[in-house]
């Protein structure tokens, strides 16, 4: 019998975090789980759907200073939280969702260079204790992740960014990542069934540890 748990994902451009969202969905099925829902940040809803839409648009004549892109991010995963993780939770269902406020440390904090208190003042104000129960972050070179990301579609704003912002956002990630032991760190750059294999050993043996 397991709990239902909130799952995310994280890692940069072209990491596989679609990929993974859909392994771990198979995985938990394979464990007798059903009961699943699929996110991610920004979007999942009418609201934060629009927030993505403006944030990943190209402006001929302005461009968002990195504060408003923070609270943008932040808007829109509120959104998310309050009107359906939350209440999917609630309900008994997992929730598997791909980024969460992890990615705001490594972007708007390592990448744009906003202070990491400024960032953590927001989590603690709106996200309070709410924290996932299990977060795999796909460790990729930027150089990878960036020529796969524009072979799946032409780059948006974000994704349009230099090698060194994605550097820094690695950075950040990767320095995050050791002080938190409710993170599995998966490397990325391997193949597609090498990536989905250790996914899912690693993805089993944390099942079986949440067994009650």
């Amino acid at each position: 019998m397991q709990k239902n748990k909130f799952i995310v994902i994280e890692g940069l451009e072209g990491a596989g975090k679609t990929n993974a969202c859909i392994c771990i969905k198979k995985i938990l099925n394979q464990y007798n789980i059903k009961n699943i829902i699929l996110v991610r940040q920004p979007g999942s809803t009418p609201i934060a759907e629009e927030i993505r839409k403006l944030i990943q648009k190209k402006f001929d004549t302005d461009n968002f200073i990195k504060e408003t892109e923070l609270l943008l991010m932040y808007a829109a995963r509120i959104q998310l939280i309050e009107t359906i993780i939350k209440p999917a939770l609630k309900n008994g269902k997992w929730v598997i969702c791909d980024r969460h406020d992890l990615s705001s440390l490594a972007y708007q904090g390592g990448g744009l260079g906003i202070k990491k208190t400024i960032i953590t003042q927001l989590k603690n104000l709106f996200l309070k204790d709410f924290i996932p129960d299990l977060t795999i972050y796909l460790d990729i070179s930027p150089k990878i992740g960036l020529k796969r990301a524009l072979k799946r579609s032409p780059l948006d704003q974000i994704e349009n960014r230099s090698l060194n912002f994605f550097k820094k956002a690695r950075k950040i990630y990767l320095k995050n990542i050791k002080l938190n032991q409710k993170i599995i760190k998966i490397n990325a750059n391997l193949d597609l069934k090498t990536v989905t294999k250790n996914i899912t050993k690693k993805m089993s043996n944390w099942l079986h540890k949440q067994v009650i």
